[in-house]
């Protein structure tokens, strides 16, 4: 039986942070999960960005922002974790995503404005290099052209341009084929963005958007600017093109969560994690000296393992970490208590779009302040079973735009406590 310093459960990105920082600091570490969760990600990286959700109040300064918040929510899961480890968390994860060939952008104390396919602005942290030349543009209203591809649905740069028409009003539009794509009636942005990942297409893409481009100073373009190869990219469009670039992110699934998805699984296990994605934990048992062994496998236990402790990091219902019946919501893997209103009448409120957002939203673990899970006596339920991400009470992460701080923040956290009640 192989044994592990510790068990990450979960490959959305909680899972993926924990399982980064735990080998960072030497820790023998195996990661479990089913790895479909983080193609959702639309790789923004938010930190804070509303708040008080009930205000619906958009936080310019994310920082000062937490600081408000731990005051006002004592129970959120950031208000259990200093500043300068929250700050430590984002600069371990961007090195990591800067050595995988994903490089970051930021403003460092603020945060910045994204267009979105919707024709929308999302307000977040940090930002993909490949998007950051469009965050440039809509700061300085630059004339910009924005591009859609003919049988690519979900992005349509006329209903982006009429959108956005007050906030940024010099945008022009135009429609291309993508190379070799005229027969199909449909194209997807997987497709288009490993296609271009070969110089010999993206000379083929700038020959058919250069017509369009004539006194524009930036071009946007839905997220499709390679998969392994996206600094390439960009250059050679802003060579061909004369002009800066950017992508828009897409709809879920996205090259943007391909991209994380594929630098995971690729240099995780070059940091010595062991990786078994598509795999899950059918049963858990706890020695009396306080390890875990874990049956792992699809639907049979396919190995057994040995750790001497284990983050949580399971998501919530999409990632199967919570699970709802009809009299509860349970913890899916260790059937832990979850904070939840006493009766499934109370999950949702009687308007849909009540801006204090639903009950059912904030429920999940409670913990200490060693991020371990509580019993129902309030008492750590294992010493050595810590918890990440949203699979946490107290913490709205989709309407105060939180989740990747959230994830990163508390994995971060988490595993510094394992590490700290370890010595």
């Amino acid at each position: 039986m192989t044994k592990f310093d510790i068990c990450v459960i979960g490959t959305g990105m909680a899972g993926m942070a924990s399982a980064l920082y735990a080998a960072n600091r030497g820790l023998s570490t195996v990661q479990v999960g089913s790895a479909g969760e983080i193609m959702f990600a639309s790789g923004l990286l938010d930190l804070l960005g509303v708040h008080p959700v009930e205000e619906k109040r958009a936080i310019n300064r994310p920082w000062e922002g937490i600081k408000e918040l731990r005051k006002d929510m004592p129970n959120h899961p950031y208000a259990r974790i200093k500043e300068q480890d929250i700050r430590a968390a984002f600069e371990e994860f961007l090195s990591f995503l800067h050595d995988a060939g994903l490089p970051y952008q930021r403003r460092n104390e603020r945060n910045c404005q994204v267009i979105t396919s919707l024709g929308t602005l999302k307000t977040t942290y940090c930002i993909p290099k490949t998007v950051w030349n469009g965050v440039e543009a809509l700061e300085k209203k630059k004339p910009c052209l924005l591009v859609d591809i003919r049988g690519f649905k979900g992005f349509s740069a006329r209903q982006m341009a009429a959108a956005l028409q007050d906030v940024w009003p010099d945008l022009q539009t135009a429609r291309v084929s993508f190379p070799e794509t005229e027969h199909m009636s449909e194209v997807y942005a997987e497709q288009m963005a490993r296609a271009l990942d070969s110089p010999r297409n993206r000379l083929k893409l700038i020959e058919r958007l250069k017509p369009h481009v004539k006194d524009v100073q930036a071009v946007g373009m839905p997220a499709i600017f390679g998969v392994s190869r996206t600094d390439e990219v960009v250059s050679d469009l802003i060579e061909g093109l004369g002009v800066p670039v950017f992508e828009i992110p897409t709809l879920p699934p996205s090259v943007s969560g391909v991209r994380l998805k594929e630098a995971f699984e690729e240099r995780i296990p070059e940091k010595g994690v062991r990786l078994l994605s598509q795999e899950q934990v059918l049963k858990v048992t706890r020695g009396t000296d306080g390890t875990f062994t874990l049956d792992i496998g699809k639907e049979a236990t396919d190995r057994t393992l040995k750790a001497g402790g284990v983050i949580l990091a399971t998501g919530r219902f999409l990632g199967k970490g919570l699970h709802a019946d009809r009299e509860r919501i349970r913890e899916t893997v260790f059937d832990l208590p979850v904070t939840q209103p006493p009766d499934r009448t109370q999950w949702h409120r009687k308007n849909f779009l009540d801006p204090r957002g639903h009950p059912i939203n904030r429920a999940g673990l409670e913990i200490d302040d060693s991020f371990r899970p509580l019993d129902s006596s309030g008492r750590p339920a294992f010493k050595w079973l810590f918890a990440a991400g949203s699979i946490l009470a107290h913490q709205d992460w989709m309407r105060m735009k939180c989740g990747s701080g959230l994830a990163l923040a508390t994995g971060f956290a988490a595993v510094q406590a394992f590490v700290r009640l370890s010595r």
